[in-house]
C-alpha cells in the first residue's frame, strides 16, 4: 500500500484549502483513511477520518464544523477540505490508512503513512 499526500501550502488565516491522498495497492476495498496533523512540537493528532465500507466518520473538536472529506473512487483519492483556516492549523498533515478498522483517531490502529504536506497558515 502507497499514500502519496499533497495540496499543502503557505495559506492566510481565514483562507481555505484542499488537501489530497492518492491511495494505490490496497488488497481489499474495506479500509479507513484517517487525516492527520502534527504541530511543531506536538504529537500527531487525528482531525478527520472516515471508513470506506460503512461510511462512519469522526472529526477532531477543534476542525468540526470547518472540515469536509470527501473521496474520488475512480482516481483513488481522499480529500481534505479545510475552510476558516487559522493558525492553529498550521503543521504537517499526513493521511493514514487502515484496512477494515473503525473510523478513529489513534495513530497506532493506523498501518499505512503517506510523507506528510505542511500546511502554513499566518495570520
Amino acid at each position: 500500500v502507497q499514500l502519496q499526500a499533497s495540496g499543502g501550502g503557505l495559506v492566510q488565516a481565514g483562507g481555505s484549502l484542499r488537501l489530497a491522498c492518492t491511495a494505490s495497492g490496497f488488497p481489499s476495498a474495506d479500509y479507513t483513511i484517517g487525516w492527520f496533523r502534527q504541530a511543531p512540537g506536538k504529537a500527531r493528532l487525528g482531525v478527520a477520518c472516515f471508513q470506506r465500507s460503512d461510511r462512519t466518520t469522526y472529526f477532531d473538536s477543534s476542525v468540526r464544523g470547518r472540515i469536509t472529506i470527501s473521496r474520488d473512487s475512480a482516481k483513488n483519492t481522499a480529500y481534505l477540505e479545510m475552510n476558516d483556516l487559522d493558525s492553529e492549523d498550521t503543521g504537517t498533515y499526513y493521511c493514514a490508512a487502515d484496512l477494515g478498522g473503525w473510523a478513529t483517531p489513534i495513530v497506532d490502529d493506523y498501518d499505512w503513512w503517506g510523507q506528510g504536506t505542511l500546511v502554513t497558515v499566518s495570520s
